[in-house]
């Protein structure tokens, strides 16, 4: 479903690359997890993938639409959801929503599906009809997520979707990540939570200093020490 191959990207007027010769896939109905300290390029590979950010060299696929090249067939395979959670604040939730499934060609079954019943599944039904602008931030977060899914994506992609959540949103959203990937559909999520990572993805991918430190499939090495590798990984980027 994703293909990232020796993906680089440097920003102008700066002579380093924020990532450099990234190359991991994610298969269907496999949830793949980016591990990396702050500033190691995980916000960098995620806007490239979804079209945001024109990268240096490589190429990255979508469902086998180059993103580059074929960047709308791509980008409607997508679902995203950010790391500041923006939304447009004068919009009520049910119109947000509406709003996304418009731009992505959602069905009317699929904006009713999610306005409704997951609307309830995740809490924020009482306040679908109310302006985004006097939601909490647990609020935003949770219809950033609704509008995301509202055209059931193939590629679901969350950029640390667990930061501000209650306890019990987080537990909810792991079961509804590991959920969804299935058949066709994967998910790619950046986190610093390893609790999460490890109870939710069949793949991890760590990122130090812009390039792929190691990938580890969890599936495959269930005893994976992710605690232990991720502390000995920050103290060489440290002693780096």
């Amino acid at each position: 479903m994703l293909e990232v191959i020796d993906f680089s990207k440097k920003y102008r007027n700066n002579k380093n690359y924020s990532a450099r010769h990234i190359h991991f896939t994610v298969d269907a109905g496999e949830v793949v997890g980016l591990v990396g300290s702050n500033g190691a390029g995980k916000s960098t590979i995620i806007k490239s993938i979804i079209g945001v950010l024109p990268y240096t060299e490589g190429t990255i696929r979508v469902g086998g639409y180059d993103v580059a090249k074929q960047p709308e067939q791509a980008k409607k395979l997508i679902g995203y959801v950010p790391d500041d959670h923006s939304v447009y604040e004068k919009l009520t939730g049910r119109e947000y929503i509406n709003y996304m499934g418009s731009l992505y060609g959602a069905t009317k079954e699929q904006k009713k599906y999610v306005t409704e019943q997951l609307a309830s599944r995740f809490e924020i039904a009482y306040a679908i009809d109310a302006q985004i602008a006097g939601y909490s931030h647990g609020m935003r977060q949770k219809i950033c997520i609704l509008g995301a899914l509202v055209h059931e994506p193939k590629l679901w992609i969350l950029d640390e979707p667990m930061v501000g959540l209650d306890h019990q949103t987080m537990a909810l959203l792991c079961e509804y990540i590991r959920g969804y990937a299935t058949g066709d559909r994967s998910v790619l999520f950046s986190s610093h939570n390893l609790e999460v990572v490890k109870k939710t993805c069949d793949k991890v991918v760590f990122i130090r200093k812009g390039e792929v430190a190691n990938i580890v499939d969890l599936t495959a090495d269930k005893e994976f020490d992710l605690n232990g590798y991720y502390t000995e990984l920050n103290e060489v980027n440290r002693d780096a």
